[in-house]
């Protein structure tokens, strides 16, 4: 719990600040890396089939598949992707106030101003204002090229409290260690957050077309199910998994829904059929610890609404850890947590768009 102090902080916004709740938001896709990059690839190939699959997923589903059961592949939708233009406010990254700050892994506080669209809210709260010394308060800003992420995020009087805060440059492929090896982001993994969500627009676009959602999302296994110790590329991190099982799963696998799956026996709703086609075809990557294996992007900032696809937290309830396969991986990387970071390349610039169809 927060300090009668503390939580006097959380409150005190800079007039400007206060002035951005009462403002609507737009609805935007979400963004992406381009073509190129390991999000958006095909994985569907059989040759692509880890060697451990069959024994990596046996043990996981002995051990009670997702987090809430093996028969509970849940959809979390508590994260919201906002969208910035060149005008919008920026704050100050300050640290974070209740313990240590995720350097380097992260930008410097100080270094990068963080964008606040009008009309936006921090993961768990209806404002700028989180709990962030009990809550994981992730906030994810697009303005221009750039995507801007943070962690415990909190915003007051002097700025942005977070104990992460990462800018992705959208135009970039980035190598198979992302922003550096051992380094962490907002994401235990080390990975971007916001291109590996899925909202209710681009499952109402995938259904017109017939299609998918066009890229890999992100999942999470309780800790007792991770590989304790190392990680696989792409990850670049792994956070507390605690098993040391020779089958436990590391941070940063792929699962690829098998090409086996009946996705039209399992369900008659469009929308669960086109997210199961992208499960097929591009898969999921582990990034984080936890009890809800999938994220959706809430729908107050998109166009289409989740009730109108008649989506909800357990629109998935059947599909289990045994319906899947392991892509295979480049070998454990053990974990120092000694982060090496790679070299920015010029920020992205915040005036233009990325320019990538969608």
């Amino acid at each position: 719990m927060l300090s009668a102090t503390n939580r006097a902080m959380r409150i005190i916004l800079p007039a400007a600040l206060l002035a951005l709740v009462t403002i609507g938001a737009s609805a935007e896709p979400l963004p992406r890396f381009p073509p190129g990059a390991i999000w958006n690839q095909d994985v569907s190939a059989q040759n692509l089939k880890a060697a451990s699959s069959d024994e990596m997923i046996a043990w996981l589903q002995s051990h009670g598949g997702w987090g809430t059961g093996s028969t509970a592949f849940q959809i979390d939708f508590s994260m919201a992707v906002m969208h910035a233009d060149a005008s919008a406010p920026t704050v100050a990254n300050i640290g974070f106030p209740y313990d240590e700050y995720y350097s380097p892994d992260c930008d410097d506080p100080g270094a990068v101003p963080f964008p606040l669209p009008p009309g936006g809210a921090i993961e768990g709260s209806n404002d700028y204002s989180c709990d962030n010394e009990g809550e994981d308060c992730h906030l994810f800003v697009v303005q221009g090229q750039a995507l801007y992420e943070a962690y415990r995020a909190n915003v007051v009087s002097a700025g942005l409290q977070t104990q992460c805060a990462v800018r992705w440059d959208l135009t970039r492929i980035y190598p198979a260690n992302g922003r550096g090896e051992q380094c962490t982001s907002v994401d235990a993994a080390g990975f971007p957050v916001a291109p590996l969500l899925f909202n209710a627009d681009e499952v109402y676009a995938a259904i017109q077309s017939g299609g998918d959602i066009g890229h890999a999302i992100r999942f999470i296994l309780p800790n007792a199910r991770m590989k304790a110790n190392e990680y696989v590329h792409p990850a670049s991190h792994a956070g507390g998994p605690s098993n040391t099982d020779q089958y436990a799963i590391p941070y940063g696998s792929r699962f690829r829904l098998k090409a086996s799956f009946d996705i039209d026996a399992f369900s008659s709703n469009a929308a669960v059929r086109a997210l199961l086609r992208g499960l097929k075809k591009y898969g999921m990557f582990l990034a984080d610890g936890g009890n809800l294996p999938l994220t959706g992007e809430v729908d107050t900032y998109t166009t289409h609404k989740w009730d109108e696809l008649s989506i909800d937290s357990h629109s998935l309830y059947g599909v289990q850890a045994s319906d899947f396969e392991v892509v295979a991986a480049d070998a454990p990387i053990p974990l120092t947590y000694d982060c090496a970071r790679n070299p920015d390349a010029p920020p992205p610039d915040p005036l233009f768009g990325d320019g990538f169809d969608r």
